[in-house]
C-alpha cells in the first residue's frame, strides 16, 4: 500500500473512531431520567436523579468539546504532515536515531499535555468542583503534574529507550524480547506499586486497631485469606469519591481502603466490599486479568513489528524517509479498532468476573451489606443508573448497578 493510501486510511480510522465513540456517548446521554427503582427508594430522590443527569450532561458536553479538539488537531497533523515536520525539524538537531526518537516522543508528549492541561484543570476545578467532588488544590494539582512528568521520563522514557534499542539492534524480532520485558515490568508494578509509586502521591497509613480491622481480620481468616497489610489512603485530599483495591501477590498482597470509603460506609459494608475483592483473588481473576493484559501487549507488539520498518508509513505522516517513531505513531492509530475489539472482549470478561466476585461475597459473607454499599457508592458518585445497553457493552468493565443489585438481593 502506497503512502497516499495509508494516509487516507489513517484519516478514515481516526474519523470512524471519533464518530463511533461520540455516537455512543450521545445515545447514552439521551437516556431519560428513570423512575426511582424500588430497591433505591430509601437512597435516592428525584432531585438526586436530576443532579446525576446534570453531572452526566456536563461531562458529555465537556467530552464532546475536548474530543472534537483532539480529533481536529490529530486530523490536521496527519493531513498536513505536521508529524513529519516535527521529525524533519529534530533531524537537523539530533543525529543518533534512538535519541532522535526519544526527543520526538518528548516533544509530542509535552505539546499534547500543554494543550490538555487547561481542559483538565477546568474539569477538575469547575465541573468536579461544582458537583462537590473535587477536594484538591492548585498546589497539589501541579505537584501531581510535576511528579507525573518525572515518572514518565524515568519509567516511560526508560522502557521506550529499551524498545527503540531493541528495534535498531534486532530488527523485526524485537517484539518477543520486549514482550518479556513488558511482562516482567507489569508484574513488578503490581508487586511494588503501593510501596514505591503510590506514596509519591498519597499518604498510606496502617488501618488502626478497632471494630473495622477486627471484622476484616476475622472475615479474612474465615475464608483462609490471612492478611496483615491493611492500609488507609488519603483519597480525600483530591476527591470525595470512594474506592478500595488490592495490590500484590502472596505475602506482599495489600488491601488499600480510601478514607472516603471508610467515612461513607458501615463496618459491615466495608467487609462486604473486601469480600468482593477477595472473591476476585480466590477466583483467580487478578492473575487471569494480568495474563490477558500480557497477551494483549504481545499481540500489539507482534503487529507493530510488521509495520515498524515501513517507509510508506513514515511518508504518509509527512516524513521524507523511514522513521521508527513516525511508524509507532501510525501504528497506534491503525491498531485502535483492534484495540477497541479486544477491549470489548475484556470488558465482557470483566463484567462476568464482577458477578462472580459478588456471588463469592454473598456466599462467604452476605449480599445485603454489599448491595447497601453499592447503592451508597452509586448515589454519592452520581453514577448513571440507566445507561444505554450499547454503551455498557462497549465501555463498562462493571455491570450496571441495577443488574448487580438484582442478583445480590434475590
Amino acid at each position: 500500500m502506497d503512502a497516499e493510501w495509508i494516509k487516507y486510511l489513517l484519516l478514515g480510522v481516526l474519523t470512524f473512531g471519533f464518530i463511533f465513540e461520540k455516537g455512543l456517548s450521545y445515545l447514552n446521554n439521551k437516556r431519560p431520567i428513570p423512575n426511582i427503582p424500588t430497591t433505591l427508594e430509601q437512597y435516592i430522590s428525584k432531585e438526586k436523579l436530576s443532579e446525576s443527569k446534570k453531572y452526566q450532561l456536563s461531562n458529555f458536553k465537556f467530552g464532546i468539546l475536548t474530543g472534537t479538539i483532539t480529533f481536529l488537531l490529530t486530523f490536521a497533523f496527519i493531513y498536513f504532515g505536521f508529524f513529519g515536520w516535527v521529525d524533519l525539524w529534530l533531524r537537523d538537531l539530533i543525529e543518533n536515531p534512538i535519541l532522535l526518537s526519544l526527543a520526538y516522543f518528548g516533544v509530542i508528549f509535552i505539546g499534547s499535555d500543554l494543550i490538555s492541561i487547561p481542559f483538565d484543570y477546568y474539569h477538575t476545578f469547575v465541573i468536579e468542583e461544582h458537583f462537590g467532588f473535587n477536594k484538591t488544590n492548585v498546589k497539589t494539582y501541579f505537584s501531581d503534574k510535576v511528579k507525573g512528568y518525572i515518572l514518565s521520563i524515568i519509567i516511560g522514557g526508560g522502557l521506550l529507550g529499551i524498545l527503540l534499542w531493541l528495534i535498531h539492534q534486532i530488527g523485526k524480532g524485537f517484539w518477543w524480547q520486549f514482550w518479556l520485558i513488558s511482562a516482567f515490568f507489569m508484574i513488578s508494578v503490581n508487586l511494588f506499586y503501593t510501596a514505591w509509586i503510590l506514596p509519591l502521591f498519597n499518604k498510606l497509613t496502617p488501618l488502626e486497631d478497632g471494630e473495622l480491622k477486627a471484622k476484616i481480620v476475622q472475615y479474612a481468616k474465615s475464608v483462609n485469606f490471612p492478611i496483615d497489610n491493611i492500609f488507609v489512603i488519603d483519597g480525600s485530599k483530591r476527591s470525595s469519591k470512594a474506592n478500595a483495591f488490592f495490590s500484590g501477590f502472596g505475602r506482599r498482597k495489600k488491601v488499600v481502603l480510601y478514607d472516603t470509603l471508610i467515612e461513607q460506609h458501615t463496618p459491615e459494608e466495608l467487609v462486604a466490599v473486601l469480600a468482593h475483592e477477595v472473591g476476585h483473588y480466590k477466583k483467580k481473576h487478578i492473575i487471569f486479568g494480568m495474563l490477558t493484559s500480557v497477551l494483549h501487549i504481545g499481540i500489539m507488539l507482534f503487529i507493530l513489528a510488521q509495520f515498524i520498518f515501513s517507509e510508506n508509513m513514515s511518508l504518509a505522516l509527512g516524513g521524507d524517509q523511514l522513521a521508527v517513531h513516525l511508524n509507532i505513531i501510525g501504528f497506534t492509530m491503525l491498531f485502535s479498532p483492534i484495540s477497541m475489539i479486544l477491549g470489548i472482549g475484556m470488558n465482557l470478561i470483566s463484567r462476568k468476573n464482577e458477578f462472580e466476585a459478588d456471588d463469592f461475597a454473598k456466599e462467604s459473607f452476605s449480599g445485603v451489606p454489599l448491595a447497601e454499599a453499592l447503592k451508597t457508592l452509586s448515589v454519592n458518585s452520581l453514577s448513571n443508573i440507566n445507561p444505554h445497553p450499547w454503551y455498557v457493552f462497549v465501555n463498562y468493565s462493571h455491570p450496571p448497578l441495577l443488574e448487580r443489585l438484582e442478583k445480590l438481593e434475590r
